[in-house]
């Protein structure tokens, strides 16, 4: 015990590390996952065997983010003008299954995890809320975009109501955990993004087909958090009720054929795009600067307005895994959603038939994917490095969690 105490120690840091730092420093996610990969690379047997051990578990998890990668990889070797950031994306991906790895061997308290959440949220909530009260920024997100800020920060608020029924469990005070789910709730509302409710919709869902809320104070804290959100959509100051009113009329112009610069006239603009694009090569797709020069095309022809020039991608990532890998990258993305969730949903599963209560990191990890998911419906999530570092670390992080957890009950 005293020899792994160490060990132990330094991995709960890092895994402390990877939400508490994710959206308020630059290089902290980063640094995270270098040392995460580096503490694997130090202790090879061990992290062999204990990969070994839990491989029919976690091979088709493993196996998505690898096939996510070769693909990838390929398109690079293949398209000479494949940029080389997005093969760096993918493999640091991947390699964040080095993660996965040291969490077995190390087996790091899940309460660092969730002191990283909550106190990320907290963090968050204060570095957007500078810049939109001090620095009078309208749409703040820290220092990447507003709208991949908000999903991320929602995911820590989630993770952090997670945490309260670890908290709750081992008879901790739930404090802490709410003001980081509050923390995150308000930093998505100060960001603007509305995408990410849907995600909130179907966590609750989540919530509701594992009983969670059937147990009193977990109720308490569902019940608060479903209340947050009523009250802030009704108050005006929150700009909440004024964009989903604008979202609606958004979409009500575009399909009368109306103004088609808007938010959303944008992005529906740009999937009808996306849907002629992989029409013309559905298979294999092609490259996304090329794909860009064809979305010209198709403006200069009439077949397209002019709005969806200056957009960087189609903002939906399974169209834009579509348009540029064909069905091929449609399958890799759709392995590295689908495949996470079903093992965290076998997990949650094999507790509840055991007649225990859904393990905290199983249910994360769940809305941790479905999350993504859904903020994938109306915006690039795996086009942000640091969101897709903080994917594949929260995945992999959490599914080491669960099965050491699994190992606790003696299953």
């Amino acid at each position: 015990m005293n020899t792994m105490a160490p060990s132990r120690l330094w991995t709960g840091a890092l895994v402390f590390m990877v939400p508490a730092l994710c959206l308020t420093t630059g290089p902290g996610i980063g640094l995270a996952s270098f040392l995460l990969l580096l503490s694997a690379l130090c202790m090879p047997r061990a992290s062999r065997a204990a990969l070994a051990r839990h491989w029919p578990a976690i091979r088709w998890v493993v196996l998505a983010f690898l096939f996510n990668f070769v693909l990838v990889l390929l398109q690079f070797l293949l398209r000479p003008e494949q940029p080389g950031s997005s093969l760096e994306k993918h493999a640091r991906m991947f390699f964040a299954a080095s993660a996965l790895a040291v969490v077995l061997v190390a087996r790091p308290p899940r309460q660092a995890l969730w002191w990283g959440a909550i106190l990320g949220a907290i963090g968050a909530f204060a570095l957007v809320a500078w810049q939109h009260l001090v620095l009078g920024i309208e749409r703040p997100g820290g220092m990447i975009n507003a709208i991949t800020f908000g999903d991320i920060v929602l995911t820590l608020a989630l993770l952090s109501l997670v945490a309260a029924i670890d908290f709750r469990r081992a008879g901790r005070t739930v404090l802490w955990p709410l003001l980081g789910g509050l923390a995150g709730v308000l930093a998505l509302v100060i960001t603007g993004t509305r995408g990410a409710w849907l995600a909130a919709a179907l966590g609750a869902l989540v919530c509701v087909r594992y009983g969670l809320v059937r147990h009193g104070r977990v109720r308490i804290v569902f019940g608060v958090a479903v209340a947050l959100v009523a009250v802030l959509y009704l108050v005006p100051a929150t700009s909440m009720q004024a964009r989903v009113d604008e979202g609606i009329r958004d979409v009500r112009t575009w399909y009368a054929g109306g103004d088609k610069f808007t938010n959303l006239g944008i992005r529906l603009e740009l999937w009808k795009g996306a849907g002629m694009l992989i029409a013309e090569r559905p298979l294999l797709g092609r490259d996304h600067d090329v794909g860009r020069a064809e979305l010209a095309q198709y403006v200069r022809a009439g077949r397209l307005d002019a709005v969806v020039l200056p957009a960087q991608h189609l903002h939906n990532d399974a169209l834009q895994a579509l348009a540029n890998g064909g069905v091929f990258g449609l399958l890799a993305l759709f392995g590295i959603l689908a495949a996470p969730f079903a093992f965290f949903a076998r997990q949650a599963r094999a507790a509840v038939e055991r007649g225990q209560p859904p393990g905290t990191p199983a249910l994360a990890g769940m809305l941790v994917a479905l999350g993504y998911f859904a903020f994938g419906l109306t915006e690039m999530m795996f086009w942000s490095g640091k969101a897709c570092i903080f994917y594949a670390l929260m995945i992999f992080i959490l599914m080491g969690l669960s099965l050491n957890q699994k190992e606790e009950f003696g299953h």
